[in-house]
């Protein structure tokens, strides 16, 4: 058969990019088409565009590169009528991928969607499009199917693909010799994959440095950017910046700064403390303040239903309050005890699970089904 893939960000094309793997485990003709990342035509994808072109983060963002992303969706209309997919996989990113699938549904394209929009945090209204558009949703949150049943809507949840990521990694013994780390202990960093979430947190999470002497910050950077773009954040021997070995620097880890996202969940089933962090443009702020229905920004609390980790939001994400959070769970054994027994709760809900395959069997069958 025949499979459409779209996704938007890096998280997307990791999940994807496993997604594709089992996919052509469990049916030997796949053939697959994307719009996405390198992990997902590593994984045997004919790639279309590259996620990068399409990563914009805000509301304000969007909209003034709205007449692009309006170029791009003719572009992937287009290409996906000259394809003719038995299905269109959707991976998150809603803004874009919902256009897609109601012009998908009504060229008789069938329709499912992998990893749910976070519809539940704002506009819940748009289940119903989602209802009449999608043929399965495939959900990765243990909420969001019930979320989901209250409006009628039947869902499959799949685990989260997250937890196989971090399951399946081999932590690397050598991290600190392979990338010239000393002893001291480690304060992961995690800045995020978008150029807009580095330049806008990455400066504070470094200023803090001279209250933590004793130990050495480790960014975590992305190959989506140069090496001359990060080196610009360098301080050595302070500052060590090694490239795609997230996991590893977690792994590592004493603490953590972690940009709001997929990371806070990969920071907790590391049993990492971290402090969560989160600026955007002032008016991308207000207006999801205004917007957004939900108590919580990190996946770690939204899944416990409770505050787990500490979230820095806009104008509470300055060095003063970084540095004391960030003490909180280093210094602090009550404080750092408090996140590890949360992660666990977070874990039971989350449950085991091989998503990735789970799907891809799920998908098959129902493609069958027709």
């Amino acid at each position: 058969m025949k499979y459409y893939i779209i996704a938007g960000e890096r998280s997307g094309d990791l999940h994807a990019s496993n997604l594709i793997k089992q996919l052509h485990l469990q049916d030997p003709q796949a053939h697959v088409r994307a719009w996405g990342g390198d992990m997902m035509e590593a994984a045997g994808a004919e790639l279309v565009k590259h996620y990068q072109e399409m990563a914009f983060m805000g509301f304000l963002e969007a909209a003034t590169n709205i007449l692009k992303i309006r170029r791009f969706l003719k572009e992937c209309q287009q290409d996906l009528l000259q394809y003719k997919p038995d299905v269109v996989i959707l991976v998150d990113y809603a803004g874009f991928n919902m256009r897609i699938a109601k012009f998908a549904k009504a060229h008789g394209i069938k329709v499912f969607y992998y990893i749910s929009p976070k519809i539940w945090a704002w506009n819940q209204g748009r289940v119903h499009n989602i209802k009449r558009l999608v043929d399965r949703m495939f959900v990765i949150m243990p909420f969001e199917k019930d979320f989901y049943k209250r409006f009628d809507y039947d869902t499959d949840y799949i685990g989260n693909p997250v937890s196989d990521a971090v399951n399946a990694h081999t932590i690397n013994q050598n991290f600190r010799a392979d990338n010239n780390l000393d002893d001291r202990p480690i304060i992961a960093v995690l800045p995020g994959s978008r150029q807009q979430e580095i330049e806008s947190l990455l400066y504070i999470m470094l200023s803090i440095l001279p209250a933590f002497q004793d130990y050495q910050f480790v960014v975590a950077a992305v190959s989506n950017f140069s090496r001359e773009y990060y080196e610009n954040f360098n301080r050595e021997p302070y500052i060590k910046i090694v490239y795609d070995q997230t996991y590893d620097v977690l792994a590592h880890a004493d603490a953590a700064m972690v940009t709001s996202g997929t990371a806070t969940l990969e920071t907790a089933l590391f049993n990492v403390p971290q402090v969560v962090c989160y600026r955007t443009s002032n008016i991308s702020y207000m207006i999801g303040k205004a917007v957004i229905k939900v108590p919580y920004i990190s996946l770690v609390n939204l899944i416990a239903n409770k505050k787990v980790v500490p979230e820095l939001i806009q104008g509470d994400m300055n060095a003063q309050n970084l540095v004391r959070e960030l003490k909180n769970v280093l210094q602090n054994p009550e404080g750092r005890q408090a996140q590890i027994q949360g992660y666990a709760e977070v874990k039971s809900h989350i449950g085991d699970f091989n998503t990735s395959e789970t799907a891809a069997k799920l998908m098959v069958d129902y493609l069958k089904e027709k």
